[in-house]
């Protein structure tokens, strides 16, 4: 039987839930400084008890638990670039590409997915959007 990881229903990726990625996910929080300034004493505790005694997590309320406080770290731990991308640059981008569309540039409907469009939308209007 395989562990239980932490699905993102966003479709980033997926923490498995045994000792050695919740290790892993730990030693990065702490590198970027989000360990401490975004868990409350009570979610670093849990998960350090976790990592400690829990080789592989089976206890569905245990990775209920478990599973919110990734959640949150994996979105601390995002850059601000990407967070924008998911939000502001594809919405901008959705926005061009229909009205590249309405001029008849057929190629238009594929540039609200692609990510290098995306990605160059955001960091070209970077100071026009709220941090």
């Amino acid at each position: 039987m395989s562990a239980p990881s932490r699905k993102s229903s966003k479709g980033t990726k997926q923490v498995p839930f045994t000792r050695e990625a919740l290790a892993k996910l730990k030693r990065k929080a702490v590198r970027r400084g989000v360990w401490f300034r975004d868990l409350k004493q009570s979610e670093r505790k849990l998960l350090d008890l976790t990592i400690r005694v829990v080789q592989r997590i089976r206890s569905f309320m245990l990775a209920r638990l478990v599973s919110r406080i990734v959640d949150k770290l994996c979105e601390a731990m995002e850059s601000r670039i990407f967070r924008l991308m998911k939000t502001e640059g594809r919405s901008l981008a959705e926005k061009i590409s229909k009205i590249a569309e309405a001029w008849g540039n057929r190629a238009a409907k594929f540039w609200a997915k692609d990510s290098g469009f995306i990605q160059y939308l955001t960091i070209s209007n970077l100071s026009s959007f709220k941090s």
